[in-house]
């Protein structure tokens, strides 16, 4: 066979090969550029359920406390096992559990003061761990029936758990659980080797309480290492959220318009409002409180309602001839008119009629409509 039909066939035999698109290793929001907002981070945790979680933090704590409380608890939960032990057996030829009722509950009973100790911690875990990544949220959206995953889209599916970073992310993470695990266990045994190999010789409590501390250490030691694991995997879980949350531009638009109002109506408005307060200087340079200057080429005058909030608003501006004819006005109509370079320049560059002052500029607006409220107290002192 020559080079030619070498190659042909090579060819041949990767073209029959099954075709993985490489979108599937792509980002699983591709197109999605913005990031989420606080709006659809709200929605999701609040009306969805959707919250960023570490279920080997849950696991972890689930497995730990519970096992450091039975730890603490062994020495009576033996003597309770013992003690019901001995009770059914003293009365197995006395009772005949098929007619006599209180057999179940003595059982049940006995089972209470056996399991419900851990039953609780296991739950009060659960709920902490839960807690101390989300907070408080209660919800039963996750668990409402949603029959359109009855029958999933198989191709989305194998490309969520196999083929995206999500899927590579766990595969690596059971990986290593089973391997540290088996580490674990194979170094706690191998250390015990020599017990365990002579428990033939021991009696029957010493044996079950060796076997018992060798299973109890392995589980703390494994809830140890995964809690250690529960934080990159936290971590990815947050960076996965965010990810699945992100949206399109288009989207991020529609919603900064149902939520904050179309821009270009807004934008639209506010030039409407400067056109009518621009025309209507005469009047609001009238009831202006004061006008700021440079003196000569800018000025700017304030009004501001004492005892309804906010800020001063800039009712009129002017550049040079502008800035003459406000200061005429303010002079006929008797409107204080002080001089403050800086301030009259920052406010005629930052702000437009109709503004508020921005909140840097309130201390030495302050101090002018203090300086004017004392010039016209001592105005009206000197009428008097």
């Amino acid at each position: 066979m020559n080079k030619r039909s070498t190659r042909k066939n090579r060819e041949l035999f990767f073209t029959a090969l099954p075709q993985i698109h490489l979108q599937w290793f792509a980002a699983e929001d591709e197109g999605r550029t913005e990031e989420p907002s606080e709006y659809k981070i709200r929605k999701a945790r609040e009306e969805e359920g959707r919250v960023a979680k570490s279920q080997e933090l849950i696991g972890a704590l689930v497995l730990l406390i519970p096992a450091m409380t039975l730890l603490f608890l062994a020495p009576s939960m033996l003597k309770n096992f013992v003690e019901m032990l001995r009770f059914f057996l003293s009365m197995a030829t006395e009772i005949d559990p098929t007619k006599d009722r209180r057999i179940a509950a003595i059982a049940l009973l006995y089972f209470i003061k056996l399991c419900l100790p851990i039953i609780v911690v296991a739950m009060i875990s659960a709920i902490f761990a839960n807690m101390i990544q989300v907070g408080f949220l209660f919800t039963t959206k996750p668990l409402a029936p949603n029959f359109s995953k009855i029958l999933p889209h198989f191709g989305k599916y194998f490309q969520k758990t196999l083929f995206s970073m999500e899927g590579l992310f766990n595969f690596v993470k059971s990986i290593v659980k089973m391997f540290v695990i088996g580490l674990i266990a194979f170094l706690l045994i191998r250390s015990k080797i020599n017990v365990l190999t002579n428990m033939e010789t021991m009696d029957l409590w010493k044996s079950v309480r060796t076997v018992a501390m060798l299973t109890i250490q392995m589980i703390i030691i494994s809830a140890l290492f995964l809690l250690l694991l529960s934080i990159p995997d936290y971590m990815f879980q947050r960076w996965q959220y965010r990810q699945s949350l992100k949206m399109s531009r288009k989207e991020a638009e529609e919603e900064r318009k149902m939520y904050e109002g179309d821009p270009y109506v807004k934008a639209r408005l506010r030039r409407r409002m400067r056109q009518i307060l621009t025309k209507n200087m005469a009047i609001n340079v009238a009831k202006a409180d004061v006008v700021i200057t440079n003196p000569t080429h800018f000025a700017v005058a304030l009004e501001y309602h004492m005892g309804e909030g906010g800020a001063p608003i800039v009712t009129a501006k002017g550049e040079d001839e502008m800035a003459f004819r406000i200061r005429r006005i303010a002079l006929d109509n008797e409107v204080p008119i002080v001089e403050n370079k800086p301030l009259a320049r920052a406010l005629y560059a930052e702000t437009d009629v109709g503004d508020e002052v921005p909140e840097q500029y309130w201390q030495a607006v302050i101090l002018v409509l203090q300086k004017v409220w004392a010039i016209n107290e001592e105005r009206r002192k000197n009428v008097r």
